[in-house]
């Protein structure tokens, strides 16, 4: 069972050094846990925190400004969808409907941003978040339910990414072949 988490911040650095000093400015700066460390495609850093949202917002501002121009996207999140951080650790139950929305996008914070943003606006299962791993530095969220609820998640999310210009592309598969949602899921 995944811990509800008040808000989550993200920076990925697109150097791996950069991320690790970040991350040690991040945790003196403020009273937050980390919640994501790692190395990611191609050759980034992630750095993921969460607690409170003041706390968390300190803590991202901290590691911006000690990043040195190496940051490739960031986000603070208040309130963070439980189905998130549950798609985040690969803990998610069996998806329904048939509807299959796949929101692409250019760097692992926009994905995890789409994915709070189609939880929020519609009544669909954020059935996985990939994040840069084997992906050529790119990421996913992939959500389920009915056609109208993850159209709409859908087009909400992409928008939100679209801003950034991280939008690789996106996708609504109004009634997905079983074989292909039992193979990528």
């Amino acid at each position: 069972m995944v811990t509800q988490l008040q808000s989550v911040g993200m920076i990925e650095f697109t150097s791996i050094a950069a991320g690790i000093e970040a991350a040690d400015r991040m945790m003196k700066a403020s009273l937050v846990e980390p919640l994501m460390l790692k190395t990611i495609c191609p050759g980034k850093f992630v750095v993921a925190v969460h607690g409170d949202v003041a706390a968390v917002q300190s803590a991202v501002d901290a590691g911006m400004s000690s990043s040195d121009g190496t940051v490739a996207d960031h986000f603070v999140i208040p309130n963070i969808n439980d189905a998130v951080v549950s798609a985040m650790a690969c803990a998610t139950p069996e998806p329904t409907g048939s509807a299959l929305g796949v929101i692409e996008t250019f760097s692992a914070a926009s994905s995890i941003l789409a994915a709070d943003t189609a939880a929020k606006t519609a009544d669909v299962d954020i059935a996985e978040v990939r994040i840069a791993m084997g992906l050529g530095g790119k990421a996913f969220c992939i959500l389920t339910g009915d056609v109208a609820a993850v159209s709409m998640a859908v087009e909400a999310a992409a928008n939100v990414v679209s801003r950034s210009a991280m939008l690789v592309r996106k996708v609504v598969i109004p009634s997905a072949a079983p074989e292909v949602l039992r193979n990528i899921l």
